[in-house]
């Protein structure tokens, strides 16, 4: 379990890596085509040399991720407060996300292109189409909107805190890596939390107007950023956090206590 973790934080910290040189692309030069999300990373990847087989390995470590989550909600995680039926259950939610990543992943792998590498902004607004179709559907839509930003708050909140000090082995740290620990966590744990606010926020106002159009997933919510009143340059700073995050999930490869 604990090569699996280990091995998902790599995983992850690709994922972002991408998402984010994919969001400074758009930020520069509109993109060329390309999804600043999951699905742009994976098609990036599939691009590249050997990319079939790079997937392959993704997908496996971030099935890892999934399995680690899994023993978590199961028997608990490491620390003191980690056995809390709270934080078992929140492991569990975690265990269902990285599972849909990695099946997604290894999906596009097996030759489904329209799995991991489709679009999350035409996923998102189906989703919130059939919602909204529902009985008392705005009211899912708004509440699930509510939902993510308040939960991308949160993720903000707890990464400028520093809370993240908790689960990693900081004794084993030189002065250096903490200084680069705490500068990834909290700048890419902020602009990630920014990013799940927005497409939150997005979603309460699709409810709220009843358009499933006003809906975006992360490569639309990523654009918004550049609508700004300062231009692309706020598009920048997201994307630059988004890249920081990944190599903070790289750290936590390597000091996370799991």
């Amino acid at each position: 379990m604990e090569a699996a973790g280990r091995a998902g934080f790599v995983a992850r910290g690709v994922i972002y890596v991408l998402v984010g040189l994919l969001a400074l692309r758009i930020a520069f030069s509109g993109g060329d085509g390309k999804q600043a999300d999951r699905g742009g990373a994976v098609a990036e990847i599939a691009e590249k040399p050997f990319g079939t087989v790079l997937l392959w390995v993704l997908g496996a470590a971030v099935a890892g991720m999934a399995l680690w989550r899994l023993s978590e909600a199961l028997f608990g995680g490491a620390g003191p407060d980690e056995h809390k039926p709270g934080k078992r259950a929140m492991a569990a939610g975690r265990a269902l996300f990285y599972a849909f990543v990695a099946y997604s992943v290894l999906s596009f792998a097996a030759g489904d292109s329209g799995s991991g590498g489709g679009s999350s902004d035409q996923q998102s607004q189906d989703i919130t189409a059939k919602a909204l179709g529902w009985p008392g559907g705005q009211w899912t839509v708004g509440i699930g909107g509510a939902v993510v930003a308040g939960a991308g708050l949160w993720i903000a909140v707890r990464a400028i805190l520093r809370k993240y000090h908790k689960h990693l082995k900081l004794s084993e740290m030189s002065h250096r890596v903490r200084r680069a620990v705490d500068i990834t966590g909290v700048f890419g744990g902020a602009a990630r939390g920014s990013v799940f606010a927005a497409a939150g926020a997005f979603a309460v106002a699709a409810a709220v107007e009843h358009e499933p159009d006003k809906s975006k997933g992360m490569d639309d919510t990523l654009r918004s950023f550049a609508d700004t009143p300062v231009g692309p340059w706020l598009l920048v700073l997201i994307a630059l956090g988004l890249v920081a995050f990944g190599l903070f999930s790289w750290l936590n490869a390597r000091y996370r206590k799991v």
